[in-house]
C-alpha cells in the first residue's frame, strides 16, 4: 500500500491531498453541465464523488483484489447499504449466525419490515446451509470469523450453494481484515468490513468498506449510498489512507501475538479459550484453508458467570475495557452486556455468548506485558 499519491496537486506532495470540500465549482455554466454525467462527470459534489474518497476506494480494491470498492461512513452504513440496495420485498436472505448485534437487528427487526424473508444458519451447519439454499435466494450473508465467538463459515462452500440458489454471496471479514482472509479468492461476491477496525487500527475514525465487481459498485452500490447519503467524510478517507500504509505491519505482529497469548491461556488451564490458529481448535482445519493467519482476537471464559466476568475485567491493568476491536491497543470486551446485550440469555447462550465470555482483541504491546496483565486477572 505503500504507493506515491494517486492525485497530486500543483505542490507535489508526497503524502495523499486531503479534499476537504462540500463542492467543487466550474468556470460556467457549459462546463458545469456535462459535469455531472456520471460516472464519466467531474467531481461536482462531496455526496457524489470526491478524490480523497476515491483513492482510498482504489487502494481498497487493490488490496482486497477486486475490480472496485466504495467508502461509507461506518461499518454498518456499509452493511446496510449492501442489504437495502440488493434486496427488495419479497426476496430471500440467507444469514448465518452467530451475527453482530447490529448486524442482528438489521436481519430480525428492520428487513423484515420491507418484505425480505431471512433464515438463519448456525455458523457450524453445513447441512443448514445446504438446506436453506435448496429453494432460490437472492443474498447470503456470512459474517467469518463471527464476532464474537470466532465460529468460522466455509466460504467456498458456501459460495458454490449460494450461486446455485442463484444468490449472490456477502462475505462480513471486520474480525479478519483482508490480511488474515482473502473472501473473494474463496467465492465472496462482495466483501464488507469495518474499516473502523484493523483498518485505522488506531481508535480515531468511523468507516466502512464494500469491495465487488464495477458494474455492482456504479449500478447498484453507488447510486444507493448518493441518494441516502451514508458517505465517507474526506478527513476520514484520508486517516484511512495513511493507515492503510502500515495495516500488514500491525496486523501479522497481532496475530502473532494473539497465538502465543492464546497458547500461553490454553496452558494455563483453568479458562475455556477458542483461537482458530490452535492446534486444537474445532475451526483449526477451517482456517488453515482460508485464512493466512489465526486473527487477532481471541475468546475466553473466565467461570463464575457475569459477576466472575467483571471481576476479572476490574483486576486488568494493562488492557483497556471498551468495544472496539483491532486497535493497537489490546482490548477486552463483554460481549453479553455490551455488543450482544440487547438478545435474550437464552438466545445468547445458544450461539455461544457466554455470561463469562470475554472477547480479547490483542494490540501491539509486548505480549509479555499482556501475559502478565492476563494471568493476574484470572487469579
Amino acid at each position: 500500500m505503500l504507493h506515491r499519491p494517486r492525485l497530486r496537486s500543483e505542490f507535489g506532495e508526497t503524502s495523499e491531498a486531503l479534499f476537504l470540500t462540500a463542492s467543487f465549482s466550474y468556470a460556467s455554466g457549459e462546463e458545469a453541465e456535462p459535469g455531472f454525467g456520471e460516472p464519466t462527470g467531474r467531481y461536482c459534489y462531496t455526496r457524489v464523488g470526491n478524490p480523497t474518497v476515491h483513492a482510498l476506494e482504489e487502494r481498497w480494491a487493490q488490496l482486497q483484489g477486486s475490480e472496485a470498492a466504495i467508502a461509507t461512513a461506518s461499518g454498518m452504513a456499509a452493511v446496510h447499504a449492501t442489504l437495502f440496495a440488493m434486496l427488495k420485498a419479497g426476496d430471500r436472505l440467507v444469514a448465518s449466525r452467530p451475527l453482530f448485534g447490529s448486524c442482528m437487528w438489521l436481519c430480525t427487526d428492520l428487513l423484515p419490515r420491507f418484505g425480505v424473508e431471512v433464515e438463519f444458519v448456525d455458523a457450524a451447519n453445513p447441512a443448514g446451509f445446504a438446506a436453506a439454499l435448496g429453494r432460490p435466494a437472492a443474498l447470503v450473508l456470512i459474517e467469518t470469523p463471527a464476532n464474537p465467538t470466532l465460529d468460522l463459515v466455509d466460504i467456498q462452500a458456501v459460495a458454490d450453494l449460494a450461486h446455485a440458489a442463484g444468490a449472490r454471496l456477502v462475505v462480513d471479514d471486520a474480525l479478519a481484515s483482508p490480511i488474515c482472509q482473502d473472501s473473494l479468492r474463496h467465492g465472496a461476491d462482495l466483501v464488507v468490513t469495518s474499516a473502523t477496525k484493523h483498518t485505522d487500527g488506531q481508535g480515531r475514525v468511523l468507516g466502512g468498506l464494500i469491495a465487488c465487481d464495477r458494474q455492482t459498485r456504479d449500478e447498484v452500490l453507488h447510486p444507493f449510498i448518493k441518494h441516502t447519503g451514508p458517505n465517507l467524510s474526506p478527513f476520514s478517507a484520508w486517516v484511512l489512507l495513511k493507515s492503510l500504509e502500515t495495516l500488514e505491519l500491525r496486523v501479522l505482529r497481532m496475530a502473532q501475538s494473539a497465538l502465543r497469548i492464546a497458547s500461553f491461556l490454553q496452558d494455563r488451564g483453568n479458562c475455556a479459550v477458542r483461537y482458530p490458529g490452535l492446534p486444537d481448535d474445532p475451526y483449526q482445519a477451517l482456517a488453515s484453508r482460508q485464512m493466512h493467519n489465526g486473527g487477532t482476537l481471541l475468546t475466553l471464559r473466565t467461570g463464575g458467570g457475569k459477576q466472575g466476568a467483571f471481576d476479572f475485567l476490574r483486576r486488568l491493568e494493562v488492557i483497556e475495557i471498551t468495544n472496539n476491536l483491532g486497535d493497537s491497543r489490546t482490548i477486552a470486551t463483554h460481549p453479553a452486556t455490551t455488543t450482544h446485550g440487547r438478545l435474550p440469555q437464552a438466545e445468547r447462550v445458544a450461539i455461544g455468548i457466554h455470561d463469562d465470555l470475554i472477547r480479547l482483541s490483542v494490540g501491539l504491546e509486548d505480549p509479555d506485558d499482556l501475559i502478565e496483565d492476563l494471568d493476574r486477572a484470572l487469579g
